[in-house]
């Protein structure tokens, strides 16, 4: 398949952003014009945001042809979406038709935003967006064949998304629809009706693609493995997750799924092993004592589990700072950083207290937890975290509001900021300078990738043991450089799904002048381990990630 939107970063437009001696901060626009409640970064740099339509006048207007006529026959010439161009930090506004919030999305295998559901006209919405200069959002009215509020989305190894749940739907579905007659089926899937409480606490349930192929589906305390191809749960043997927490939405956690280690021993299916680390949340009952005025704390405790191991077991920590509706970001080192959210409270209009504004930096190889800077700007309900391809993290939206609201004690967030982890200040950073087969990868075969370094040799990674070859391999080489290729996540609710890395297998590194390496790996076995479509391909040595190369996989 033709890489049709892969951009080489300008290290130097980046580098300009990157200053000081440990993690920081810098506000990268004052305001975007609404309050960004979804975001996703696409395969040509620009990354979308939305909130819902219904907010009322937002801060930036359509173009005068692009106004939407509402339902009551209202005419609004407000935007509620934009594109944020990261190479010039300019803002477009999108004209978006129906309303799009609390919903879900995915990129599709050829890089186009596939955005479904949503609340009153937009529950049975699928958009699309693709990446080009001046495109906008199609709509499919009927794009979904029951409403979805809340709901999870997954790609597929085939390609297809997978919609699980959304509020009173205890079912699934496959967008994007054919023509076909079959594709217009909803399954049942009564797991989502058990674990299901007093005030829900498993919408936006925590959805991850197993590296067997099935589906690793994690709701409120319980989880399973579900053969969506069958329509069969396959696993429900995993225990309970310990503390007594709820985890999803309105007592919001976080979920990820950590680095999978390609080409390692520690192997039980015949592919790595999978393993789950979900964070944060509240008690059962803390979104309805929030709403009588008790805010209750949120949780500390983090639980890993290894959805693959013949008896999984729940490990639990406990991280430095409770956290309730917090985003779990990967980083292209295989760190968390646990970022945004609040000490107190549940997911919901005013229902939040004591916001949470130092980041943790989490590193899975030793379950160490570092407390990072502070921002200046709460990030309360409805705030959002993404990767972007230089390293740093994009932060923004918070509205905890009904409204556009600047006069509440937490009052709407237009602005967006962007968080450096201590690696981009710890050293020089590697540069890419080519890959082979370019920019198409195809499933197992050979890469090459050449990369300069003016680091020094240093102490080996956490990754080292997993890496690390013969002697006389990599006598006079960097042993501590690592290869990470992460799949960009649709962010929303504290949960960014599709969100995916693997550490890629290490054949060799040959040092060719210098300060110049080759190295070659090998891309991932097969699309259950990486779903086809776009990934930001890094080069690590020394704990410091290059920028990222957009990959495509098919």
């Amino acid at each position: 398949m033709e890489a049709k939107y892969v951009v080489v970063f300008s290290a130097l437009i980046f580098s300009l952003f990157i200053v000081g001696e440990t993690a920081n901060w810098e506000l990268l626009k004052e305001s975007i014009g609404i309050s960004a409640m979804h975001a996703v970064l696409l395969p040509n740099d620009r990354v979308i945001m939305f909130d819902r339509t219904d907010f009322g006048q937002s801060k930036i207007s359509l173009p005068e042809e692009r106004c939407v006529k509402l339902a009551d026959g209202r005419i609004d010439c407000s935007a509620h979406s934009v594109e944020l161009n990261l190479l010039d930090q300019t803002v477009r506004p999108l004209t978006v038709q129906t309303d799009t919030w609390c919903s879900s999305g995915a990129l599709s295998s050829d890089g186009v935003l596939i955005q479904s559901g949503g609340s009153n006209r937009g529950e049975r919405v699928v958009r699309t967006f693709r990446p080009c200069a001046d495109c906008d959002w199609m709509e499919d009215q009927k794009g979904l064949v029951v409403p979805r509020w809340y709901a999870s989305n997954q790609i597929l190894p085939n390609g297809k998304i997978i919609v699980v749940g959304g509020r009173g739907q205890f079912n699934y579905e496959f967008i994007p629809k054919s023509a076909l007659k079959a594709d217009f089926k909803v399954f049942a899937l009564p797991f989502l009706k058990e674990t299901r409480d007093a005030v829900e606490n498993n919408l936006y349930p925590f959805t991850h693609l197993s590296t067997d192929g099935n589906l690793f589906i994690f709701a409120n305390t319980r989880s399973i493995l579900f053969d969506y191809t069958n329509n069969r749960v396959v696993r429900d043997d995993y225990p309970a997750m310990p503390g007594g927490v709820s985890r999803n939405y309105p007592s919001t956690g976080s979920s990820v799924l950590l680095p999978l280690k390609l080409g390692s021993a520690n192997s039980t299916i015949g592919a790595p092993d999978a393993e789950v680390f979900i964070c944060g949340g509240a008690p059962p009952n803390s979104y309805v004592a929030a709403i009588k005025g008790k805010f209750q704390p949120a949780a500390k405790s983090c639980g890993r589990l290894v959805i693959t191991a013949k008896q999984p077991t729940w490990v639990m920590e406990e991280m430095p700072i409770e956290r309730v509706m917090g985003d779990m970001i990967l980083l292209p080192t295989g760190d968390v950083l646990i970022i945004n959210g609040a000490k107190k409270g549940a997911a919901g209009w005013y229902l939040g207290r004591e916001p949470v504004l130092n980041p943790v930096l989490y590193q899975p190889e030793s379950s160490t937890y570092e407390i990072m800077e502070p921002s200046n700007i709460p990030r309360m309900y409805h705030s959002t975290a993404i990767l972007i391809p230089d390293g740093r993290v994009l932060v923004g939206g918070s509205n905890p509001n009904q409204n556009y609201n600047f006069t509440e004690m937490f009052p709407t967030e237009l602005s967006v900021e962007v968080f450096s982890p201590p690696y981009l200040s710890s050293g020089a950073r590697p540069q890419i300078s080519w890959v082979k087969p370019e920019t198409e990868l195809s499933y197992k075969k050979p890469i090459s990738i050449g990369f300069t370094s003016k680091n020094k040799e240093g102490e080996y990674s956490f990754f080292d043991k997993f890496l690390k070859k013969k002697d006389d391999k990599h006598k006079g080489k960097p042993e501590n450089v690592y290869v990470t290729m992460v799949a960009p996540s649709f962010n929303t609710h504290s949960f960014s799904m599709n969100q995916r890395m693997m550490v890629l297998e290490v054949n060799q590194v040959h040092q060719v002048t210098g300060k110049n390496y080759v190295i070659d790996c090998f891309a991932p076995a097969t699309s259950y381990i990486a779903p086809p479509g776009y990934y930001l391909l890094f080069v690590v040595h020394d704990g410091i990630p290059s920028m990222g190369k957009w990959v495509h996989i098919s």
